[in-house]
């Protein structure tokens, strides 16, 4: 039960943290992208006739911040909570400790596998952007992951040479299988701007996911360390 503690207060402590923010970080360079693409689908909208309803969409300003923070929140404890979990089964394997450097390493691991290599195939997208089904999008994703994830995991942690040499085809799959195209035809979004939140976007997953990492890894030490005195 202490071990299950120490799991859980570093996995959720550190991710309120990287939630909030990361939801500072998408407030200043990603949500004024997002009203720029807003305005450009408004505007292509308007001249088509929708009889449905329309989504529920969070109101400007406090309403839409506080809808993202509670959001970034959920995102960082569940991505926190399964870095401490591997923190602890890491722990339990070699022996090592866990501290802030090796949070880190791992908060980059999970940048690569979870945001940059679907990236790779999948470019964040503003709203109005033309893409692929969501099914499809949410397929090639998961296998994205899942193959990142392995072959990352293969490349540290293999110890025949034949397994970490198998661990860069296994990365390679999805984007050599491809990523499902978009359909044919322009976005009402201008390309300028789709790149400058898809850099945007990366940008501020990357800064998350390190200091998700780092400070997981830090609290995870320093509860071990509590626990032990």
């Amino acid at each position: 039960m202490v071990a299950l503690r120490r799991t859980l207060l570093a996995g959720l402590l550190a991710g309120l943290i990287a939630g909030a923010f990361a939801t500072a970080l998408q407030s200043l360079g990603v949500t004024p992208l997002i009203l720029a693409a807003e305005v450009y689908e408004s505007a292509a909208s308007a001249h088509e006739h929708d009889a449905g309803a329309a989504a529920w969409e969070p109101a400007e300003g406090l309403e839409r911040t506080a809808v993202t923070l509670l959001a970034n929140i959920v995102v960082g404890c569940g991505f926190g909570l399964l870095l401490a979990g591997g923190f602890a089964w890491r722990e339990s394997v070699s022996g090592e400790g866990i501290g802030a450097r090796a949070g880190l390493m791992w908060g980059l691991a999970g940048f690569a596998t979870f945001s940059l290599a679907p990236s790779l195939g999948l470019p964040p997208a503003p709203p109005g952007s033309i893409e692929a089904g969501l099914a499809a999008r949410q397929t090639w994703w998961l296998f994205t992951v899942i193959a990142t994830g392995a072959g990352l995991a293969l490349a540290v942690y293999a110890r025949s040479w034949v397994l970490r040499a198998a661990s860069i085809p296994i990365v390679a799959l999805p984007h050599l299988w491809g990523a499902p195209p978009a359909p044919t035809g322009a976005g009402s979004v201008p390309a300028e701007l789709a790149t400058q939140f898809a850099i945007a976007s990366i940008a501020t997953a990357a800064a998350f996911w390190v200091l998700l990492g780092t400070v997981d890894g830090w609290l995870y030490r320093r509860l071990g360390a509590e626990r032990g005195s």
